[in-house]
């Protein structure tokens, strides 16, 4: 008999034109366009595995999927076959058999994204899709001494999506920090989870930490209120990318 093999892929792609990851019927969805052409591939049904369900417009340098077949066919000519399948705004980075116990969600230990804002009062057109662009003097010294408040386990309700039901609102996070390199503003968190929304709402709320509309001792309060009404602005989502899922 063949052998059931478990493979997984690190996926890069522009979110853009897609309404998330997940399938859904009111629109074209990442995990459908990737499914179909493993399905052309292997020739029979596949069920994909996410470790990150990325909303509409967002994107990612490292998304992680795996499925089950137990066809032989070699990963390099899997990979090669499926990007030469793939519309240009996805692209297989790199592919692995792994243990047949590998789930790309929930055997992950951490994931981390990167929010990315363009700080100039006006925007270049080849930085639309991949920015928010806030045209007035922002203090991302400031926005970096407000973020390290949220490292650590704390519950946050504040910055998850409005009405979003949740068993558990806690989550770890890892790291957190907020860096300038000349008009870009790059914020980097990583935690062992995320609620949906969670770093979009905690990055609108540091803007107006950097835009000393609200004080980081404001910013804290929001945080220990577990109130979303308190907290600020849901950031665009053409701004952020998933960056990397560690195992």
């Amino acid at each position: 008999m063949a052998r059931r093999r478990n493979i997984s892929l690190v996926v890069e792609y522009d979110g853009t034109n897609y309404h998330g990851w997940q399938c859904q019927p009111n629109g074209v969805t990442l995990q459908e366009v990737v499914q179909k052409k493993v399905e052309i591939i292997l020739d029979h049904p596949v069920k994909i595995y996410a470790a990150g369900r990325t909303d509409a417009g967002v994107h990612a340098f490292g998304q992680v999927i795996n499925f089950h077949t137990e066809k032989t066919i070699e990963l390099v000519k899997l990979t090669k076959g499926l990007n030469s399948l793939l519309p240009a705004d996805i692209r297989i980075k790199q592919g692995r058999e792994v243990d047949e116990s590998f789930h790309a969600r929930y055997s992950a230990k951490s994931k981390s994204y990167i929010y990315t804002i363009f700080n100039r009062p006006y925007l270049p057109p080849f930085n639309t899709r991949y920015v928010w662009h806030i045209p007035y003097g922002v203090n991302s010294a400031l926005m970096n001494e407000t973020i390290q408040e949220i490292v650590g386990t704390h519950d946050f309700s504040s910055f998850k999506k409005k009405d979003e039901v949740y068993r558990n609102h806690e989550r770890e996070v890892l790291r957190a920090g907020v860096k300038r390199r000349g008009a870009f503003i790059y914020i980097f968190i990583e935690a062992t989870g995320f609620l949906r929304y969670m770093v979009r709402n905690i990055v609108g709320t540091l803007a107006l930490v950097g835009s000393e509309k609200i004080s980081k001792d404001d910013f804290v309060a929001i945080l220990n209120s577990r109130d979303r009404v308190k907290a600020g602005p849901t950031a665009p989502p053409q701004g952020l990318f998933l960056r990397r899922i560690k195992y």
